[in-house]
């Protein structure tokens, strides 16, 4: 018998969202993975990166700002 069941991820919004609806939303979904999905479509398979992969693609974000 499985006593650990499958949780949801613990999605929040990115810092970089507009108040106009434009939502991306990010969760660590274990082992180093970081997942991306669309606020308004959460039931599409979201986007997975490594958190190495995604903490480089913020570095970029804020070197460019």
């Amino acid at each position: 018998m499985n006593t650990n069941p499958r949780t949801e991820p613990a999605w929040r919004k990115s810092s970089y969202s507009s108040g106009g609806g434009n939502c991306v939303e990010i969760a660590s979904v274990g082992s180093g993975t970081v997942a991306v999905r669309d606020s308004k479509n959460p039931a599409q398979a979201p986007l997975c990166f490594s958190s190495t992969a995604f903490d480089a693609s913020l570095r970029l974000l804020n070197s460019s700002s």
